[in-house]
């Protein structure tokens, strides 16, 4: 159940857009378990001068290519998973979309089932609460 949010510079094509989609999608299908029609992403595209970073932080040397990837998701994968995810999620848009892997920032952000409704204002994934009396 992640929702992920895409940062980049304006300017790439709608195909461009759908592949860096795919194929960040098709690395959590791999490494994370996420099912394949769990599919929810938004796309956002900044100006010159609306994406601010250093092109330099730990030694990693950025071009105007930065992407920046949030993905909120459900607590509870093991940290070899998620290290699995990252080089998944670079390798694939190296290849897919010729994205540098310095180019690719990802920050997970994790949280209870609870905290999730998918729709008609019900928390689906929630656990009953037994009443106090």
């Amino acid at each position: 159940m992640p929702f992920v949010r895409i940062d980049l510079h304006h300017g790439k094509s709608q195909e461009e857009l759908s592949i860096l989609s795919r194929s960040i999608h098709q690395a959590m299908v791999e490494t994370i378990d996420v099912p394949e029609d769990d599919y929810f992403q938004v796309i956002t595209t900044h100006a010159s001068g609306e994406l601010l970073y250093d092109k330099k932080y730990m030694n990693i040397f950025r071009t105007e290519q930065q992407i920046f990837i949030q993905i909120t998701m459900k607590e509870g994968r093991t940290t070899r998973k998620k290290k699995a995810l990252y080089a998944r999620i670079a390798e694939l848009l190296e290849e897919k979309a010729g994205v540098r892997p310095q180019d690719v920032m990802i920050i997970l952000m994790e949280n209870m089932q609870e905290n999730w409704s998918f729709g008609n204002g019900i928390a689906q994934l929630a656990a009953e609460e037994r009443e106090l009396k």
